[in-house]
């Protein structure tokens, strides 16, 4: 991640409670959300997002085609695929 992002400021957080936590206090430009988090999936808070107006872009990221399905229909923006990684700055 640090290779393809190095040119972005980036907060990494490993859970839902912890996206939540920091998306009440910080502004982000983006969001890219993992469908697997520590206590959920990404799909939860990109679901909660939406739902709230909140129309911030977001990239949704899954190993998995049925993850990334899942991030597209909850409301991700965009998807990229891990194994396509490479491909992310051209999706920022």
């Amino acid at each position: 991640m640090t290779l393809f992002l190095s040119k972005h400021e980036v907060t990494v957080v490993p859970s839902l409670v912890s996206a939540r936590d920091h998306l009440a206090t910080g502004l982000f430009d983006l969001l890219l959300v993992d469908y697997d988090l520590d206590d959920g999936k990404g799909a939860t808070l990109i679901r909660e997002l939406r739902d709230s107006g909140n129309k911030i872009r977001i990239i949704g990221v899954s190993a998995r085609e049925e993850g990334n399905d899942a991030l597209l229909q909850a409301g991700a923006d965009v998807i990229c695929s891990k194994m396509e990684f490479n491909r992310i700055q051209e999706l920022i």
